[in-house]
């Protein structure tokens, strides 16, 4: 349910306004509200965050190698244990030498973390900073040696030593085109040429119409121990950085602190106070919301600590933060909303409970191989059981799959669907729990007489297929209108006494009228008077009371008719809504008609022969056919539960029929988020 909020103001002292929100947060209750704040100390805490995200982003490329690194350690450790132990340390201490600072000061991990250390943000900065410096330095060299290697290894000084004795010596690159153009008298030295260029050195001067070679700063040998230099520098600091990664837990600990030193710093600049006010006199205050429930604890704290209070339902246009609560078995579905991101706004529907049972069908119609749910319900359960040993707890969003795979489990085994292998072939016990309108050798008797004397169900429905086709078709059909139907039911519910929940009414008996006729379709059941009746009616009623929301009666009426092409559209879309839902079956389909098809390939139709080398080629080709093509199948299966059996819930249901648009945000209370020491 979502969870009712008060608007609540708080007028304090001004003086005493850093103490009250240290109290507020301790009391941790009031989501206050957001505004556009600044201040220099905000300024601050904002560049801090901005640099520890950066050190962070840098320190991040390096946490495999030190979880592997780790990972050996332990089974190194493991390994000492089992047999006897070496003599000497195992895990030698580093030098100070090790761990090198940019200023070229040692100083070791102790250091780095004790209460007089380096700023380790700072210290990755500079690092990360002195890194791309020796990188385009490394390039620039690369490319200014990759430029004169054609020359070879001479040392520009002594060609200017030359120069300031008068001999001057010009180089030049040329293209072959260029060099057959120079004139037949220009003295020149040929040093060297390949198929574009040729490399001269004029002996009389520049030469005319031609750029001169510049001369590099340093001679190719010198480049390369620049080179070897900065990659050896550049190496250290991979070495250095990769060593303040395990300390990464530090800037992560002072980054958590930093939010809510952030969120402090917004409140108290956000809080409004009198102006020409004496100092004394001054107040401040701040506006937020407050649980319904919550709200006496922080009237408690308002009257021991002096401050003033005022709440009240919040107003038309407000928009309050959504809490929404529910019990254990609701809350499975929580991790999926988190996933997509949906909240329900304020006043909006909590759909958690409905949402939660539909799913939990639409996802097992979907992957519907009772197999399929065995396996990933196995492999979900130690999954789930690795992380209650780590954290003590089994995740909800573990509890939700467990979930979804048992009603997958139950799903394919009323239906006989096992790796889809054909029904007749199942063991005894697994036939046994097929229920008869899933069963394709049973009459059309077997589906529930009731409900084939209602629907006067035809009675030369073939067994086979067919039949099992008619009766998951049937209910998919059936499950889309309950599902529909519970939506205006809703809606009506929240309505009442409006005369607008009439609207919602008539539009409700249509969408059963409009059932009957998709039944009478597709399904060629016979079409019952009153369904017409249901359709015609409730756009009566829909048209009549749709827009009676106060003021003259008939004018409303008149009012609601000028839309009656969208109203006319709309109650298309909710007939084609209610076919849609077929897409349960059609998926469904699908996914068995391709595990049906990789079984046929993988199994020989003449058997695996003698034994010998070809049987066992044989077996092996099947397994590998048969694991590659049902694992494909679950990954196509799990694709199609996000497209449709989400779309189904969000679309169909909370959106073109309740009418929800997920504009609500989370509820975070002003509240202490960490311990302190």
């Amino acid at each position: 349910m979502i969870v009712p909020m008060k608007k609540v103001s708080l007028v304090v002292m001004d003086k005493t306004r850093e103490e009250s929100l240290e109290k507020l947060r301790g009391l941790g209750v009031i989501h206050i509200e957001k505004k556009s704040v600044s201040s220099a100390a905000l300024s601050g805490l904002l560049e801090r965050k901005t640099k520890i995200e950066t050190a962070l982003g840098i320190l991040r490329p390096y946490e495999a190698a030190i979880k592997e690194e780790k990972r050996g350690s332990k089974d190194a450790s493991r390994g000492n244990a089992q047999g006897s132990r070496p003599s000497g340390d195992s895990h030698p201490k580093r030098r100070a030498s090790d761990f090198i600072n940019p200023e070229g000061v040692p100083f070791s991990t102790e250091a780095v973390n004790g209460p007089d250390r380096k700023d380790l943000t700072a210290t990755v900065l500079e690092y990360a900073d002195k890194r791309k410096n020796l990188q385009d330095r490394l390039a620039s060299l690369a490319k200014e040696r990759n430029r004169i290697e054609g020359w070879g290894d001479f040392d520009p000084e002594d060609l200017k030593l030359l120069a300031e004795h008068g001999i001057v010596f010009t180089l030049y690159e040329l293209t072959q085109k260029a060099f057959a153009a120079l004139p037949p008298d220009a003295r020149l030295l040929i040093l060297n040429k390949d198929k574009t260029t040729v490399r001269v050195i004029a002996l009389d001067g520049e030469l005319a119409g031609e750029t001169p070679f510049a001369l590099p700063g340093l001679s190719i040998k010198k480049t390369d121990a620049s080179l070897t230099e900065i990659q050896d520098e550049l190496a250290g600091i991979e070495k250095q950085l990769a060593s303040l990664a395990r300390r990464k837990n530090v800037i992560e600990e002072e980054q958590k602190d930093l939010f809510e030193r952030i969120e402090f710093e917004t409140a108290r600049s956000g809080m409004e106070s009198l102006e020409d006010a004496p100092p004394e006199s001054t107040v401040a205050w701040i506006t937020g919301f407050v649980p319904k429930d919550e709200l006496g604890h922080l009237k408690r704290a308002a009257a021991e600590s002096g401050w003033a209070l005022a709440a009240d339902d919040p107003a038309a246009g407000d928009t309050p933060p959504t809490l929404v609560r529910n019990n254990a078995f609701v809350r499975l579905i929580q991790p999926l909303f988190s996933f997509l991101g949906t909240i329900p706004g304020y006043k909006e529907y909590d759909i958690s409970m409905s949402y939660l049972l539909f799913f939990c069908l639409f996802f097992a119609m979907i992957f519907g191989d009772a197999a399929y749910g065995t396996l990933l319900f196995i492999v979900t359960l130690l999954a789930g059981l690795g992380f209650r040993k780590k954290s003590g707890k089994f995740p909800d969003a573990v509890k939700l799959f467990l979930l979804l795979f048992g009603c997958t489990i139950v799903w394919g085994a009323v239906n006989g669907t096992w790796f889809s292998a054909p029904p007749e072939k199942l063991p005894g016990f697994l036939r046994r729990l097929i229920i008869p309108p899933f069963d394709n050798t049973g009459p059309l008797a077997a589906f529930p007489g009731f409900l084939a004397r209602l629907l006067k169900l035809p009675a030369d429905l073939p067994a086979g297929p067919l039949k099992t086709r008619w009766n998951i078709e049937f209910l998919c059909f059936t499950v889309g209108v309950i599902q529909l139907v519970l939506a205006h039911g809703k809606n009506i519910k929240k309505l009442l006494p409006s005369p607008v929940a009439l609207a919602q009414f008539g539009w409700l008996a249509m969408m059963i009228g409009l059932y009957f006729l998709v039944l009478f379709m597709i399904l060629h059941v016979e079409l019952p008077p009153f369904a017409i009746y249901f359709i015609a009616c409730g756009l009566a009623l829909y048209f009549i009371f749709a827009e009676q929301k106060g003021g003259n009666f008939f004018l409303n009426i008149l009012k609601s008719f000028s839309n009656f092409l969208p109203t006319f559209l709309n109650a298309v879309s909710s007939f084609a809504d209610i076919i849609s839902y077929i897409r349960l079956f059609a998926v469904g389909l699908a996914g068995s008609a391709i595990a049906s098809s990789f079984n046929s390939m993988a199994i020989p139709a003449d058997g695996f022969g003698a034994a010998g080398l070809g049987m066992i080629f044989k077996i092996f080709a099947m397994a590998l056919i048969l694991i590659f093509g049902h694992s494909l199948n679950m990954v196509m299966n799990a694709l199609s539960v996000i497209v449709h059996g989400v779309r189904l819930n969000l679309l169909e249901y909370a959106g073109n029929h309740l009418g929800m648009e997920w504009s609500g945000y989370s509820y975070k209370p002003f509240a202490v988020k960490q311990k302190k020491d």
